[in-house]
């Protein structure tokens, strides 16, 4: 059923790779699925050390504002401007005890990025948009690129924030106005469970695992199937966080690299919050070259969270497709 993708070398030059934190193409391990074309799996391209610049700018950087995040909906702008000073004394001092209140870092659920998808029409709106991360989108681009899909546009990302408790229920991408390119996703910390389901929501979903550094990008046919994660498990390893994430990044990074340094004291934050908790990126192009959104009347474009209960319908979903995990 699992088969060899072939990428698209000379696409993406080493430098280019490198820039990003990416192993050269020639060396990355890309499978498809047997009937779904269009699917394809990266096993962690990622070099030694690169993934903490990942971690480090969704848990510190990416939710400053202009972004939008879960917590603006039950907090004034100036409680949720600075998650990450709030919340690393808390994050390096906490101890296994879960009873110990969360802090805001750990109470992030989404944050979006680019065009500012709206939970509650499900679309995205001309007036709701802010720049998109330079160093996101060049990542995204290159991986686009070595699919296959070169020109693609970062334009629209919704980080995902799982903890142990975590589920996403199932549910298609369809709100960009684009579906000619790829969506792209990239896992860091714990590993979770993926389902991959058809163009019904009652087909029957394959199971796989996704482990830190991993890579899924849906084109094609797959662009629009249903998919769900139903649960978050822990490091297979068996330690605290994978081995991928122990090297810290090199200290000589190539000329033009988008990668920053970050302090063993950052680390140490970001490391606290992995041990239980994973995070995803999704990264979408929402329009095509020259295409612009359809005129709209009477919204506003503000991003909003699902209701508590079509969240609880959208998880109760996913359960009944449980994988066996044994």
């Amino acid at each position: 059923q699992v088969f060899r993708s072939q990428l698209s070398i000379s696409s993406v030059s080493d430098q280019d790779a490198y820039r990003a934190g990416l192993q050269p193409v020639r060396q990355w391990k890309a499978y498809g699925l047997n009937g779904y074309p269009g699917f394809i799996f990266i096993l962690n391209p990622f070099l030694p050390g690169c993934q903490r610049h990942w971690v480090k700018q969704c848990l510190k950087l990416y939710p400053q504002k202009p972004s939008v995040c879960n917590l603006d909906l039950h907090m004034p702008p100036e409680k949720t401007f600075d998650l990450w000073g709030q919340s690393k004394e808390q994050l390096r001092r906490k101890s296994s005890s879960k009873r110990e209140p969360r802090s805001l870092l750990e109470k992030l659920r989404w944050v979006t990025l680019g065009y500012h998808y709206n939970w509650d029409t499900k679309k995205y709106s001309a007036n709701h948009h802010t720049p998109f991360p330079s160093d996101l989108a060049f990542l995204s681009e290159q991986v686009a690129a070595a699919c296959g899909f070169q020109g693609f546009q970062a334009q629209a990302g919704i980080l995902n924030y799982y903890h142990f408790d975590s589920s996403l229920g199932i549910h298609v991408d369809e709100s960009e106005l684009d579906h000619s390119r790829p969506l792209l996703s990239f896992s860091f910390g714990q590993s979770s469970i993926f389902l991959l389901g058809g163009l019904k929501r009652e087909e029957a979903p394959t199971a796989m695992f996704m482990h830190s550094g991993d890579i899924m990008v849906m084109s094609g046919f797959s662009r629009l199937l249903y998919h769900a994660v139903p649960r978050v498990l822990p490091n297979p390893e068996g330690t605290a966080l994978p081995s991928c994430l122990d090297q810290a990044l090199p200290s000589d990074l190539p000329a033009g690299s988008v990668l920053e340094h970050s302090s063993d004291e950052d680390w140490q934050v970001c490391a606290k919050y992995l041990e239980s908790s994973r995070i995803n990126m999704t990264i979408r192009q929402v329009l095509a070259e020259g295409q612009k959104f359809p005129e709209e009347s009477g919204t506003n474009g503000k991003s909003q969270a699902p209701s508590e209960d079509s969240r609880h319908q959208e998880n109760s979903r996913a359960k009944r497709h449980k994988p066996n995990t044994d």
